[in-house]
């Protein structure tokens, strides 16, 4: 019964794995105008958060981005 679990706990893990990867490396579906207009919203944040709207990310790129904004953002 034991072996019957763990093995059904691998299965899930992996699935879940794979899920993940997929949703990360998605390609950014964005249209060129979709991507403008995101730019327009982002330029009160600054012109470099702008420019970043303009390229075709992944979401993981997206996330790591948003991380490194946030670590960088912190008081000392």
């Amino acid at each position: 019964m034991s072996n019957n679990k763990n093995v059904l706990i691998l299965i899930t893990v992996a699935i879940i794995a794979i899920v993940l990867y997929a949703v990360l490396t998605m390609p950014d579906q964005r249209s060129a105008s979709e991507r403008v207009s995101d730019a327009v919203d982002a330029l009160p944040q600054g012109v470099g958060e702008a420019a970043e709207q303009l390229e075709k990310r992944t979401p993981g790129e997206k996330i790591g981005d948003t991380i490194k904004d946030a670590t960088d953002n912190q008081p000392d």
